[in-house]
């Protein structure tokens, strides 16, 4: 137990926030919501197209569980919400912004508002 004390007393600060952030960092959940204005859409048929390539294509483009989560019966807005879990804060706030980045990128529909979460647990 001592010689453990000692170890960390000699470690750099650096280290030692390396150290804390591995050991209490167990778990991190990236959580994420975008909100879509579908243009030209005039049916909720149009609209379930759409919004099931989005899904589709975040889905297969990363690791992440994705699903309409609200806007239901507005034909000409979407609300998409998609979770991801890991052990690295940075790793699972990189990966939220690369979803975001394609999502806009796609061009089936123009976000209108975007928000992030993430959770250590």
């Amino acid at each position: 137990m001592l010689l453990s004390i000692l170890s960390v007393i000699r470690l750099t600060n650096n280290e030692c926030e390396a150290l804390l952030e591995q050991s209490e960092n167990v778990v991190v959940a990236g959580l994420g919501i975008i909100t879509f204005r579908l243009h030209d859409c005039r049916s909720l048929k149009g609209k379930r197209k759409i919004v099931k390539s989005i899904i589709n294509q975040l889905s297969n483009n990363f690791n992440v569980s994705v699903a309409e989560v609200g806007s239901n019966d507005i034909h000409q807005r979407a609300v998409i919400g998609f979770a991801l879990v890991g052990n690295n804060r940075k790793v699972i706030n990189s990966k939220i912004n690369k979803i975001f980045n394609l999502a806009d990128e796609l061009n089936l529909a123009e976000i209108i508002n975007s928000e992030m979460e993430i959770i250590n647990i």
